[in-house]
Protein backbone atom coordinates (compact mmCIF):
# COMPACT_ATOMS: atom_id res chain seq x y z
CA UNK A 1 0.00 0.00 0.00
CA UNK A 2 1.37 3.39 -0.99
CA UNK A 3 1.83 5.99 1.74
CA UNK A 4 1.48 9.47 0.31
CA UNK A 5 3.45 12.47 1.44
CA UNK A 6 0.72 14.83 2.64
CA UNK A 7 2.68 17.72 4.14
CA UNK A 8 3.06 21.20 2.59
CA UNK A 9 4.34 21.22 -0.98
CA UNK A 10 8.10 20.96 -1.44
CA UNK A 11 8.22 24.40 -3.06
CA UNK A 12 6.73 25.93 0.11
CA UNK A 13 9.40 24.15 2.13
CA UNK A 14 12.20 25.45 -0.09
CA UNK A 15 10.71 28.94 0.05
CA UNK A 16 10.70 28.93 3.84
CA UNK A 17 14.20 27.41 3.99
CA UNK A 18 15.79 30.11 1.85
CA UNK A 19 13.86 32.92 3.53
CA UNK A 20 15.04 31.74 6.94
CA UNK A 21 18.61 30.57 6.40
CA UNK A 22 21.61 31.80 4.49
CA UNK A 23 24.38 29.45 3.33
CA UNK A 24 27.82 29.86 1.84
CA UNK A 25 27.21 27.71 -1.26
CA UNK A 26 24.00 26.17 -2.56
CA UNK A 27 23.77 23.77 -5.53
CA UNK A 28 20.67 22.96 -7.54
CA UNK A 29 20.53 20.37 -10.31
CA UNK A 30 17.43 20.29 -12.52
CA UNK A 31 16.45 23.96 -12.44
CA UNK A 32 14.62 24.35 -15.79
CA UNK A 33 12.32 27.36 -15.20
CA UNK A 34 14.49 28.65 -12.36
CA UNK A 35 11.57 29.06 -9.95
CA UNK A 36 13.19 27.10 -7.13
CA UNK A 37 16.75 28.32 -7.67
CA UNK A 38 15.45 31.90 -7.62
CA UNK A 39 14.53 31.39 -3.95
CA UNK A 40 18.14 31.09 -2.82
CA UNK A 41 19.86 34.08 -1.19
CA UNK A 42 23.17 32.22 -0.99
CA UNK A 43 26.01 31.90 -3.45
CA UNK A 44 24.50 29.46 -5.92
CA UNK A 45 25.43 27.00 -8.65
CA UNK A 46 22.57 26.07 -11.02
CA UNK A 47 22.78 23.20 -13.48
CA UNK A 48 20.30 22.17 -16.17
CA UNK A 49 20.81 21.01 -19.77
CA UNK A 50 17.87 23.08 -21.05
CA UNK A 51 17.05 26.22 -19.07
CA UNK A 52 13.71 27.97 -19.60
CA UNK A 53 14.14 30.72 -17.00
CA UNK A 54 12.17 33.88 -17.72
CA UNK A 55 12.35 35.39 -14.24
CA UNK A 56 15.05 37.09 -12.23
CA UNK A 57 16.96 34.13 -10.84
CA UNK A 58 19.88 36.03 -9.34
CA UNK A 59 17.80 38.18 -7.00
CA UNK A 60 19.91 39.09 -3.97
CA UNK A 61 22.49 36.35 -4.39
CA UNK A 62 26.10 37.52 -4.09
CA UNK A 63 27.01 35.10 -6.91
CA UNK A 64 25.18 32.85 -9.36
CA UNK A 65 26.95 30.41 -11.68
CA UNK A 66 24.66 28.93 -14.34
CA UNK A 67 25.65 25.85 -16.33
CA UNK A 68 23.47 24.80 -19.25
CA UNK A 69 24.78 21.26 -19.50
CA UNK A 70 24.16 17.81 -18.09
CA UNK A 71 25.13 17.23 -14.50
CA UNK A 72 27.69 14.62 -15.63
CA UNK A 73 29.40 17.22 -17.82
CA UNK A 74 29.22 19.81 -15.07
CA UNK A 75 30.91 17.60 -12.48
CA UNK A 76 33.47 16.43 -15.05
CA UNK A 77 34.47 20.07 -15.58
CA UNK A 78 35.87 20.21 -12.06
CA UNK A 79 34.36 23.66 -11.46
CA UNK A 80 33.66 23.08 -7.78
CA UNK A 81 37.13 21.79 -6.93
CA UNK A 82 38.88 24.41 -9.05
CA UNK A 83 37.11 27.13 -7.13
CA UNK A 84 37.53 25.49 -3.72
CA UNK A 85 33.74 25.30 -3.28
CA UNK A 86 32.35 23.22 -0.43
CA UNK A 87 28.59 22.87 -0.72
CA UNK A 88 26.44 23.50 2.34
CA UNK A 89 23.07 22.56 0.89
CA UNK A 90 22.12 20.93 -2.40
CA UNK A 91 18.81 20.15 -4.10
CA UNK A 92 18.95 17.35 -6.68
CA UNK A 93 16.00 17.23 -9.06
CA UNK A 94 17.54 16.20 -12.37
CA UNK A 95 16.81 13.19 -14.56
CA UNK A 96 14.48 10.84 -12.67
CA UNK A 97 16.35 7.63 -13.44
CA UNK A 98 18.12 6.13 -10.45
CA UNK A 99 21.54 5.80 -12.06
CA UNK A 100 21.54 9.54 -12.84
CA UNK A 101 20.50 10.54 -9.33
CA UNK A 102 23.01 8.12 -7.84
CA UNK A 103 25.81 9.74 -9.83
CA UNK A 104 24.56 13.20 -8.88
CA UNK A 105 24.53 12.24 -5.22
CA UNK A 106 28.01 10.72 -5.33
CA UNK A 107 29.49 13.80 -6.97
CA UNK A 108 27.57 16.21 -4.76
CA UNK A 109 28.58 14.49 -1.54
CA UNK A 110 32.22 14.54 -2.67
CA UNK A 111 31.97 18.34 -3.01
CA UNK A 112 29.99 18.93 0.18
CA UNK A 113 30.89 19.97 3.67
CA UNK A 114 30.60 17.00 6.08
CA UNK A 115 27.88 18.88 7.96
CA UNK A 116 26.02 19.70 4.77
CA UNK A 117 22.64 18.50 3.55
CA UNK A 118 21.80 16.92 0.20
CA UNK A 119 18.08 16.94 -0.70
CA UNK A 120 16.84 14.33 -3.17
CA UNK A 121 13.48 15.04 -4.73
CA UNK A 122 10.71 12.61 -5.81
CA UNK A 123 11.89 9.51 -3.93
CA UNK A 124 8.42 8.63 -2.54
CA UNK A 125 6.04 7.84 -5.44
CA UNK A 126 2.33 7.25 -4.89
CA UNK A 127 1.48 5.16 -7.97
CA UNK A 128 3.24 2.46 -9.96
CA UNK A 129 2.65 4.38 -13.18
CA UNK A 130 4.81 7.33 -12.13
CA UNK A 131 7.82 5.05 -11.51
CA UNK A 132 8.23 4.03 -15.15
CA UNK A 133 11.64 4.21 -16.79
CA UNK A 134 9.99 4.49 -20.20
CA UNK A 135 10.19 8.18 -21.10
CA UNK A 136 7.63 7.70 -23.88
CA UNK A 137 5.03 6.42 -21.40
CA UNK A 138 5.03 9.40 -19.03
CA UNK A 139 1.54 10.71 -18.25
CA UNK A 140 1.24 13.40 -15.58
CA UNK A 141 3.49 13.28 -12.53
CA UNK A 142 6.71 11.30 -13.01
CA UNK A 143 9.17 10.21 -10.36
CA UNK A 144 10.91 7.57 -12.43
CA UNK A 145 12.73 4.98 -10.36
CA UNK A 146 14.70 7.29 -8.07
CA UNK A 147 12.87 5.62 -5.16
CA UNK A 148 15.72 3.10 -5.41
CA UNK A 149 18.08 5.61 -3.76
CA UNK A 150 16.45 4.83 -0.41
CA UNK A 151 17.34 1.10 -0.30
CA UNK A 152 20.63 1.69 -2.10
CA UNK A 153 21.89 4.25 0.41
CA UNK A 154 20.60 2.22 3.35
CA UNK A 155 22.46 -0.86 2.11
CA UNK A 156 25.69 0.61 0.83
CA UNK A 157 26.04 3.69 3.05
CA UNK A 158 24.34 2.84 6.37
CA UNK A 159 26.26 5.62 8.16
CA UNK A 160 24.32 8.25 6.23
CA UNK A 161 21.26 9.69 7.95
CA UNK A 162 18.17 9.64 5.74
CA UNK A 163 15.25 11.88 6.68
CA UNK A 164 12.18 11.65 4.45
CA UNK A 165 10.22 14.86 4.81
CA UNK A 166 6.51 14.59 4.03
CA UNK A 167 6.67 17.35 1.43
CA UNK A 168 3.97 16.91 -1.20
CA UNK A 169 3.65 15.41 -3.65
CA UNK A 170 6.49 12.86 -3.58
CA UNK A 171 8.62 13.51 -0.52
CA UNK A 172 11.94 15.22 0.03
CA UNK A 173 14.77 12.94 1.14
CA UNK A 174 17.37 14.83 3.18
CA UNK A 175 20.74 13.12 3.50
CA UNK A 176 23.09 14.17 6.31
CA UNK A 177 26.18 12.83 8.11
CA UNK A 178 28.01 13.14 4.82
CA UNK A 179 31.49 11.72 4.23
CA UNK A 180 32.95 13.56 1.21
CA UNK A 181 35.94 11.20 0.91
CA UNK A 182 33.88 8.00 0.99
CA UNK A 183 34.14 6.04 -2.29
CA UNK A 184 31.95 3.03 -1.53
CA UNK A 185 29.27 4.06 -4.03
CA UNK A 186 31.80 4.94 -6.73
CA UNK A 187 33.72 1.69 -6.29
CA UNK A 188 30.53 -0.40 -6.37
CA UNK A 189 28.58 1.59 -8.95
CA UNK A 190 28.53 -1.22 -11.54
CA UNK A 191 27.36 -3.76 -8.94
CA UNK A 192 24.60 -1.43 -7.77
CA UNK A 193 23.37 -0.87 -11.31
CA UNK A 194 23.37 -4.61 -12.00
CA UNK A 195 21.34 -5.25 -8.85
CA UNK A 196 18.73 -2.53 -9.32
CA UNK A 197 18.43 -1.77 -13.04
CA UNK A 198 15.76 -4.37 -13.85
CA UNK A 199 13.98 -4.13 -10.50
CA UNK A 200 10.66 -2.30 -10.38
CA UNK A 201 8.70 -1.18 -7.34
CA UNK A 202 6.20 -4.03 -7.64
CA UNK A 203 9.07 -6.51 -7.62
CA UNK A 204 10.75 -4.81 -4.67
CA UNK A 205 7.46 -4.58 -2.81
CA UNK A 206 5.48 -1.43 -2.08
CA UNK A 207 4.96 -2.26 1.60
CA UNK A 208 8.60 -3.25 1.92
CA UNK A 209 9.67 0.07 0.44
CA UNK A 210 7.45 2.22 2.67
CA UNK A 211 8.61 0.18 5.65
CA UNK A 212 12.14 1.51 5.10
CA UNK A 213 11.30 4.96 6.49
CA UNK A 214 8.80 7.06 8.39
CA UNK A 215 7.74 10.44 7.10
CA UNK A 216 9.02 13.38 9.14
CA UNK A 217 6.85 16.47 9.34
CA UNK A 218 8.19 19.19 7.05
CA UNK A 219 5.87 21.65 8.81
CA UNK A 220 7.57 20.89 12.13
CA UNK A 221 11.00 21.23 10.51
CA UNK A 222 10.01 24.74 9.42
CA UNK A 223 8.44 25.66 12.77
CA UNK A 224 11.54 24.48 14.68
CA UNK A 225 13.80 26.68 12.57
CA UNK A 226 15.25 23.97 10.29
CA UNK A 227 17.39 21.97 12.74
CA UNK A 228 18.53 19.67 9.90
CA UNK A 229 20.05 22.63 8.08
CA UNK A 230 21.25 24.98 10.83
CA UNK A 231 24.78 23.66 11.35
CA UNK A 232 26.16 25.49 8.31
CA UNK A 233 23.85 28.49 8.30
CA UNK A 234 25.60 31.86 8.09
CA UNK A 235 24.92 34.88 10.23
CA UNK A 236 21.95 36.73 8.69
CA UNK A 237 24.01 39.93 8.69
CA UNK A 238 26.10 38.43 5.87
CA UNK A 239 23.15 38.53 3.47
CA UNK A 240 23.66 40.71 0.44
CA UNK A 241 21.36 43.73 0.13
CA UNK A 242 21.78 45.08 -3.41
CA UNK A 243 21.16 48.79 -3.81
CA UNK A 244 20.56 50.74 -6.94
CA UNK A 245 23.15 53.50 -7.33
CA UNK A 246 22.51 56.42 -9.65
CA UNK A 247 25.40 57.52 -11.89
Amino acid sequence: MFKRALGPRYYAFLTALHRTLLFDWYLEIGCRTGESVALSRSKTVAVDPFFRAELNIIGVKPALHVFQQTSDDFFASGFLAKNDIRLAVSFLDGMHLFEFLLRDFMQTEAASHPQGVVMLHDCAPFTHEMTTRDLTAIRGSWTGDVWKLVPILQKWRPELKLTMLDSRPTGLLCVTNLQPGNRVLQDNYARILAEYMDLDLAGFGVERFFGLFDYVSSREEVERGFPLFRSLALDPSQALEPKLHST
